[in-house]
């Protein structure tokens, strides 16, 4: 991945089939419009956790996403250059405004990448470099799947960020990832998505994370349809002419 053949080739063979399946999940899942109003992938981003590969969109275990995953992040342009790490939960219940919020689970800036280095390990992130550690994912019982956005964001040229005052500035929970974007001016590249819904370790994970929450169960209000009343068809209708010719008589 040194030379520049290779780079086109790899670049090539990926915009044939692994392109295509995320940026039809990005559409699948909403994520553009309800994460970013435009994105255009232009790195791959793999995500494994505990050594398991994890598949675009795939359902992953609570117990499974509670260490943060290792990355693979692949650019096709040559030279080295610096990125922040996102992790986004774009469905968190929002029950006062009965909508949906977003919440920051991993933020990490000033990240080297290059062509031929393409392993990303978060939870070897220096401390330096960490903004928010890993919060693992979690859905609480009866709400609607999560999705989970890994955005990789290539930073400027020579741009490097201070986490201390982003710390400060960028909290977790109401995250507006545009917001972010355009603030530090920065360009998205890769994403990796994957889903979690409420299953038997989500308790012990939240447990274990220190999240409260585990014993809030959400529960659909009943709407009852209010249905136009419908014509008398068949039998029941000539029922009913008969009734009114019997009375008329």
């Amino acid at each position: 991945m040194n030379k520049p053949i290779y780079r086109y080739l790899a670049d090539k063979k990926w915009r044939k089939y692994q392109r295509l399946i995320i940026v039809q999940r990005i559409n699948q899942l909403a994520i553009v419009p309800d994460v970013l109003p435009h994105f255009e992938p232009t790195a791959e981003v793999r995500i494994a956790f505990r050594a398991r590969n994890v598949q675009p969109g795939e359902f992953i275990d609570s117990r499974v996403s509670e260490v943060p995953p290792r990355l693979n992040v692949q650019v096709f342009d040559k030279g080295e250059r610096l990125v922040t790490v996102i992790v986004i939960d774009s469905d968190v219940p929002n029950v006062d405004n009965d909508n949906f919020a977003k919440r920051c689970h991993y933020l990490a800036t000033n990240i080297p990448i290059a062509p031929t280095e393409t392993s990303l390990p978060l939870s070897k992130v220096t401390d330096a470099q960490l903004v928010h550690p890993w919060l693992p994912p979690f859905a609480q019982k009866g709400s609607p799947y999560h999705r989970y956005s890994v955005f990789v964001l290539q930073q400027k040229p020579g741009q490097a960020l201070d986490p201390a005052k982003l710390k400060e500035k960028v909290q977790r929970d109401g995250f507006n990832m545009r917001v972010f974007v355009t603030k530090f001016q920065m360009t998205p590249i890769g994403i990796g998505i994957f889903r979690s819904i409420w299953d038997e370790g989500t308790a012990g994970v939240m447990e274990r994370a220190g999240i409260e929450g585990a014993d809030i169960e959400f529960k659909r209000k009943k709407v009852v349809a209010l249905k136009p009343k419908q014509k008398a068809r068949g039998w029941e209708a000539r029922h009913a002419s008969a009734k009114y010719k019997s009375l008329r008589r």
